[in-house]
């Protein structure tokens, strides 16, 4: 398990007055902190008033959502600015040793998951009905399971788990009425099948929540596998595996999760900044590894952020799905606006790849200040099917995406898909807007992506910053990460007075 690091302002040191686990270490400051410490700290905790000099270092190292003020202190003035900056917590004196010893653990530094591999999936020799593999996306099984639970599928690969660590797990399932199923979760100790130290089954209406899976034991492997009963369609869709952060987020402190009734998640990370405009929305782009992306770049910046992260087929569906699902991130977004008290031309919209294609979409609903694209893509029908006519092998799961979404890859799925996205974008009014984008001159995805955005922009007053780079879509990143960061600082400088912090 990573170290946990903890500063603690306040008189009494606490590693003298409460017993710490081993992977947890304090740093105690009973004088004000002079200056801004070299190591990063996962928690802080204020047991004294911080000096008013203090308070600007304070700012630079506390991560949103890991501030906790012990109950006695009073906070005022640049203190309780701080407070409601961080989100910061209370925390009552006699809670404080329970904290140390069982929610610590959850503050860890980096954040992971991922979703199973689709290829060790393994349907059960013994069921006698159809089994279709859709890709990537998910396996349809139909038939008789038979009038008990039995196994029907696993999943081949293990997930490692340490002693005292948590683990979530998440799946993605459809059913008929007439089908049941249960998920088994059995831990195995390190090097051995014979060695079980724990199984553990869930129902249905278990698997409505995410599984919390603690390992109190040596350290172990965990084998998932499902069993069915009744008859009819079982579709399997997704498990997915992460480390926990108990009941403190997803991915890191304080982030958010929220799923349809189709089971499908969509993840955002909120950090209110000095809660003063503009607040960035980054969409993460296509990346099987599970966290939120661009973390350190936006909290940087100083402004208030919005991270946006979704787990969908394999590395994520570009923010596209059910008029449900859509609804849900638009209102995600639209909750932290109003949090933060800004209106529309106070928030700018971010992605690379992707990401661009979540923040042009959701731009047609937000109408943000500026929409600032790397690498744009619009025709998600031609990044399909692109992979037959440009890049054969080069991005298949965006086939899975034609497929998931339009229930086909011929050429009308690929129009659809297409008409899907420039009907919503021809319909939005966008002249209180700027676009500025970097494309790439020989792009192999969506190639005419930049020319066709022009085209589409019939709004008057609307703007448009362009640079063209020469290679294919995956060529040259970092030009386009440079470009795309030179011009959030302008647009910050000019715009709304900032400076990004160096």
């Amino acid at each position: 398990m990573d170290k946990i690091s903890i500063l603690q302002l306040g008189t009494e040191d606490w590693n003298r007055k409460y017993i710490l686990p081993d992977y947890v270490s304090l740093v105690s400051c009973a004088d004000p902190v002079a200056e801004v410490p070299k190591q990063a700290f996962d928690l802080v905790f204020l047991d004294r008033t911080p000096a008013r000099e203090e308070i600007g270092i304070l700012f630079q190292i506390t991560k949103a959502h890991t501030l906790f003020v012990t109950e006695h202190i009073v906070l005022l003035g640049e203190a309780e600015r701080l407070y409601h900056c961080k989100k910061g917590q209370r925390i009552a004196a006699g809670e404080i040793q329970n904290f140390l010893s069982r929610e610590a653990r959850f503050y860890y530094p980096k954040g992971y998951g991922e979703k199973f591999d689709h290829q060790n999936l393994t349907i059960s020799s013994g069921f006698c009905g159809s089994v279709k593999w859709n890709g990537n996306y998910n396996v349809v099984l139909n038939g008789d399971y038979g009038t008990g639970f039995r196994q029907i599928a696993c999943w081949r690969n293990t997930i490692p788990i340490d002693p005292g660590q948590v683990i979530d797990l998440w799946l993605e399932y459809r059913r008929d009425p007439g089908v049941s199923v249960r998920m088994t979760v059995t831990q195995f100790a390190v090097g051995s099948f014979s060695g079980i130290t724990s199984r553990l089954e869930f129902d249905e209406k278990e698997l409505d929540h995410v599984i919390r899976i603690e390992n109190n034991h040596m350290k172990s492997n965990i084998f998932v596998s499902l069993h069915a009963k009744g008859s009819g369609e079982l579709r399997i869709i997704a498990l997915h595996d992460r480390y926990s952060r108990g009941d403190h987020g997803y991915f890191l402190p304080g982030g958010e999760r929220y799923v349809t009734s189709a089971r499908e998640e969509i993840f955002c990370y909120f950090d209110p900044g000095d809660r003063k405009p503009p607040l960035n929305v980054y969409f993460a782009g296509y990346k099987t590894q599970q966290n939120f992306e661009g973390y350190n770049i936006m909290r940087r910046m100083g402004c208030p952020f919005l991270l946006l992260s979704e787990p969908r087929l394999q590395g994520g569906c570009v923010y596209e799905g059910t008029d449900e699902y859509e609804q849900l991130v638009t209102d995600m977004i639209k909750k932290h606006i109003d949090e933060l008290g800004f209106q529309e031309n106070q928030v700018i919209l971010s992605g690379i790849s992707g990401g661009s294609h979540g923040a042009l979409k959701y731009g047609c609903a937000i109408r943000p200040h500026t929409l600032i694209l790397g690498k744009p893509v619009a025709n998600m029908g031609y990044v399909a099917a692109n992979e037959k006519h440009l890049r054969s092998g080069g991005f298949p799961p965006a086939l899975d995406m034609l497929l998931y979404l339009k229930g086909d890859t011929d050429e009308q799925a690929v129009a659809a898909l297409n008409d899907r996205f420039w009907k919503k974008f021809d319909a939005t009014d966008w002249s209180r807007s700027e676009f500025i984008v970097a494309y790439m001159l020989e792009d192999d995805y969506d190639p005419n992506a930049y020319e066709q955005l022009i085209s589409h922009l019939q709004s008057e007053g609307v703007q448009v910053y362009g640079k063209g780079i020469h290679g294919r879509h995956n060529d040259n990143t970092g030009a386009i990460v440079s470009w795309f960061l030179s011009q959030f600082e302008r647009v910050l400088r000019e715009d709304f007075g900032r400076r990004m912090k160096k």
